[in-house]
C-alpha cells in the first residue's frame, strides 16, 4: 500500500501531500495522524520555514472518509482535531495548494491554512448538511471570519459549492492559477516568505490571528508584547544592516 501522506523538504519548505487519490484524498485516521506528525515537524525543525499542504491526483481533499466513519473510525487526533490540524494549526506559515475539490473536511483543512492558492477549476464547499451532518471541523467557525457573513451562511445552510473565481472575489483564496499550477504557485509564495526574517514572520502571523480577539483598549499593548522581542533581536539589526549594505540578509532566527 502507498503512503497516505508524502512529505518532502526543499529549500526550507515542507511539502505535505495527501496521497489517497483512489479515495479523492478523503481523510481517515492514519492520514490524520500523519498530517499531524508533519505539522509537528514543520514547527519543530528549525531548518523548515514554511509548509505547503496539497493533494495527489488532481484533488485537494474530499473531506472525511465516510466508509471509515461508518465503520466507527475517527479521523480526529486528540488535541489537534480533524486531519491532525484544524484545532491546532502550526505556528509557522502553512499554504494550501488546491487543485480540484476542497469539500467538507477538505475545505475545513484549507481554511485552517494561512494562505490558499487555487486552480481555476477548483471547487469549495461544506456540503455536510446534505448528508445530515454538521461541518464541525472548523468550517462554521472560520468561514464567518474569512469571508462575508451571508456567503458563510449560504454555504453552511445549502451545502452548495462555489468555484475558485467566487472564492477569490469573496476573499477565501489568495490567488487563482491555471489548472495543475497550484503547487508551483504555492512554492513561489513560500519562497517569498522564506526570504523574510523567521522571527518576524512568526510574530506577524500570531498578531494577525490574535488581533480579532483583542479590544481597542488592549490591542496595542498586546501587540507590543509580541513585537518588542523582534525589534530588539539580532535579526532586526541584520535586516537593517543588509538593507543599508544592499545585500540579502543572513537570518539567524534570534
Amino acid at each position: 500500500m502507498s503512503e497516505e501522506v508524502i512529505t518532502q523538504v526543499e529549500n526550507g519548505i515542507l511539502i505535505v501531500t495527501i496521497n489517497r487519490p483512489q479515495a479523492r484524498n478523503a481523510i481517515n485516521r492514519a492520514t490524520s495522524e500523519k498530517i499531524g506528525a508533519a505539522m509537528e515537524e514543520l514547527d519543530e525543525n528549525p531548518d523548515i520555514r514554511v509548509g505547503i499542504l496539497t493533494g495527489a491526483g488532481g484533488t485537494f481533499c474530499s473531506g472525511m472518509d465516510l466508509k471509515a466513519f461508518v465503520s466507527g473510525e475517527s479521523p480526529a487526533v486528540k488535541g489537534k482535531g480533524f486531519a491532525g490540524l484544524v484545532e491546532s494549526p502550526p505556528e509557522k506559515p502553512l499554504i494550501a495548494a488546491v487543485e480540484g475539490y476542497a469539500l467538507a473536511g477538505g475545505f475545513e483543512i484549507a481554511l485552517s491554512c494561512d494562505l490558499i492558492i487555487a486552480s481555476k477549476s477548483s471547487q469549495f464547499g461544506v456540503p455536510e448538511v446534505k448528508r445530515g451532518l454538521v461541518a464541525a471541523g472548523g468550517g462554521l467557525l472560520r468561514l464567518p471570519t474569512q469571508t462575508f457573513h451571508r456567503l458563510a451562511m449560504e454555504l453552511a445552510l445549502t451545502g452548495d459549492f462555489i468555484d475558485s473565481a467566487r472564492a477569490y472575489q469573496t476573499g477565501l483564496v489568495n490567488h487563482v492559477v491555471e489548472d495543475g499550477k497550484a503547487l508551483e504557485a504555492a512554492i513561489e509564495m513560500a519562497e517569498k516568505i522564506c526570504e523574510n526574517g523567521p522571527l518576524a514572520v512568526a510574530a506577524s502571523k500570531k498578531i494577525v490571528n490574535s488581533a480579532r480577539d483583542w479590544s481597542n483598549d488592549e490591542m496595542f499593548q498586546k501587540e507590543k508584547v509580541l513585537s518588542t522581542p523582534i525589534l530588539t533581536s539580532e535579526d532586526a539589526i541584520e535586516g537593517a544592516t543588509a538593507f543599508a549594505e544592499k545585500r540579502a540578509p543572513q537570518w539567524k532566527g534570534k
